[in-house]
């Protein structure tokens, strides 16, 4: 039996979100973060499942810190939408990026200091 890799599965759910939400700025003509969002929020997902095949512990640690800048980056564009007059906001994906950078900086702080 397979052992649940909750980052795994929660980044995967976290980017669908974030492209059904591109897809609504997309909608609203909000174009230019709708792009940034769809990069940024894409990619905490691509960086921790190449993280799965990292060659060390080092190159683990590594594309998990660009996921988790990542996700600093689509927090960001997540608070911006939120916070402008004129863009559609979504509360749920902001718990969610929170959430999701809480796990990573667990993991990378648990893989620096092994017991």
């Amino acid at each position: 039996m397979e052992k649940e890799n909750v980052i795994l599965e929660k980044s995967f759910q976290f980017a669908l979100e974030i492209i059904d939400f591109v897809e609504l700025l997309n909608e609203n003509k909000k174009f230019v973060l709708s792009k940034q969002l769809m990069r940024s929020g894409t990619s905490i997902g691509a960086n921790v499942r190449e993280s799965q095949h990292a060659e060390s512990i080092a190159d683990f640690i590594y594309k998990l810190k660009i996921a988790a800048k990542e996700a600093e980056e689509t927090e960001y564009w997540l608070l911006l939408c939120k916070y402008s007059t004129y863009y559609p906001t979504n509360d749920s994906l902001l718990s969610k990026i929170e959430e999701i950078q809480k796990i990573l900086t667990k993991i990378i702080y648990t893989s620096r200091n092994p017991k």
